[in-house]
């Protein structure tokens, strides 16, 4: 059975928040090795989680906060006295019964944190700041650009997979589907983040694919790609 778009995309956010298991995990890794969509769907998702985790402040827990998890995770009789954890690492001799437990409750918290996600870029909620995505890859399928577009910015990343040539310049490209030249978006970041205003022709033109030319530095000197090296289509999520 084939998966739609929606399905896809959905799959994916469980698989790299690591919901998904079993034969279901070994199927989609499947799909993953088949298909380009599905793809940029775990790249976008790895990228949305992975920010998460950047803007969580870092917080030690008390002692009693430890012992109160051991003892509702394993049944271990709480300790109300006794010198200081070290490390914060509490030393857990789990029961089967109680180790299963533990993981149905972290299973649980996964989910709901999926759902909180899922509702942020899915119908009936107000949809995600980005909707659209094109993606970047080189010939072994690593990932070099990601570019996310909303109504008013295009934003681009630059992955640690690219190698920048420091006597170079990389530029974005629309290539119209009308046959007309292509037009120059400006110059891809060599690392980092870069956010534009979103150029008007993303709007008024039948877009066929973005491309990246190799350029001098600076960018074309006559206003026409050089050496074309990457296309990805828009791929709307």
């Amino acid at each position: 059975m084939r998966l739609s778009a929606d399905a896809k995309h959905e799959l994916a956010a469980q698989y790299v928040l690591g919901t998904l298991d079993g034969p279901a995990r070994k199927r989609f890794e499947f799909e993953v090795m088949q298909d380009d969509q599905v793809r940029r769907s775990v790249w976008y998702w790895e990228q949305q989680l992975n920010q998460l985790g950047e803007n969580v402040k870092p917080l030690t827990p008390e002692r009693r906060v430890w012992l109160a998890i051991q003892q509702r995770l394993f049944g271990t009789p709480a300790v109300s006295s006794g010198a200081p954890v070290q490390n914060n690492v509490v030393t857990l001799q789990p029961k089967q019964s109680g180790w299963w437990k533990g993981v149905a409750a972290l299973a649980s918290a996964a989910a709901v944190v999926l759902a909180v996600l899922l509702g942020r870029v899915e119908p009936p909620v107000p949809a995600p700041q980005y909707t659209e995505i094109a993606f970047f890859q080189d010939a072994e399928q690593s990932p070099l650009w990601l570019l996310e577009l909303s109504d008013d910015t295009l934003s681009i990343r630059a992955t640690e997979r690219l190698t920048a040539k420091a006597n170079k310049d990389y530029e974005l490209w629309i290539v119209a589907k009308d046959g007309r030249a292509p037009i120059s978006l400006g110059l891809l970041p060599k690392n980092g983040q870069l956010t534009l205003a979103k150029d008007k022709y993303f709007d008024e033109l039948d877009i066929a694919v973005l491309a990246v030319s190799l350029e001098p530095l600076g960018g074309s000197p006559n206003g026409s790609p050089t050496e074309v090296l990457y296309t990805s289509e828009i791929i709307t999520l």
